[in-house]
């Protein structure tokens, strides 16, 4: 543990969850195949349909909308339907192909493999703190056993537009019922966590990624009060 800033009170811990509590790189790149396959597999004239082409009308739709990049999972649906409607598709069939598909899509995406070490950390923490989920993402922690550590979840889209702005973070810290200064955030990128925590008034713990250096780091924007590289040195703090 490296501290940067000086470390106040602290009345509770927020946390973002992917590739902060988990590695969620194997799960986007597994959910990424298998949403492909049945969107695929949906309609024969999809058949030929590739992430490239579901790429660039994510690209069209934020262009037109951007907005929409704050919420992950209506832009996804939005580019699955359009995708739909481009090869044929009537509107009310690709509107109940695009809904079916974020099924298929949501129950991939959460067959994330949590660290024990994960569950243990936060079993710990939660005796001492009230802990909060906030991410940009549109993962479900009671799909994958770690809801219960959490006082509630925010998710961008739903609950306010994504980190680093500062809707999740003032909200959490409303419904917390506590000042923004004495809630701890941890996370694992240095602009949407580290940056956008600190900006908006809260303490915030850096848990680096595996060979990633604060000093060399080309997204470095404040610096964090205190640096981890794994997450069980927080219950030092307790």
């Amino acid at each position: 543990m490296r501290f940067y800033r000086p470390v106040g009170l602290i009345s509770a811990i927020t946390f973002d969850l992917d590739d902060t509590l988990y590695d969620n790189r194997p799960v986007i790149l597994r959910t990424e195949q298998e949403s492909l396959s049945f969107v695929q597999q949906y309609h024969p004239s999809l058949n030929a349909l590739e992430n490239t082409d579901l790429k660039r009308i994510r690209q069209s739709l934020l262009l037109t909308e951007p907005e929409i990049y704050h919420d992950v999972t209506e832009w996804r649906r939005r580019a699955v339907e359009r995708a739909m409607l481009e090869a044929g598709l009537t509107a009310d069939e690709a509107a109940e192909g695009a809904q079916a598909a974020m099924q298929h899509f949501a129950k991939w995406r959460s067959r994330v493999d949590v660290p024990q070490e994960t569950h243990e950390t936060l079993a710990k923490l939660a005796e001492k703190w009230p802990l909060v989920a906030i991410t940009n993402g549109n993962a479900q922690p009671a799909l994958f056993g770690l809801a219960d550590y959490f006082e509630f979840v925010l998710r961008a889209g739903p609950d306010g537009r994504a980190k680093p702005f500062n809707d999740m973070y003032h909200l959490a810290a409303q419904r917390l019922n506590m000042p923004l200064g004495e809630i701890l955030h941890v996370g694992d990128d240095l602009t949407t966590d580290v940056a956008g925590a600190i900006r908006c008034g809260m303490q915030a713990c850096w848990i680096k990624p595996e060979g990633a250096d604060l000093l060399t780091a080309t997204d470095s924007r404040l610096l964090p009060h205190l640096e981890i590289s794994r997450l069980a040195s927080l219950t030092t703090l307790i």
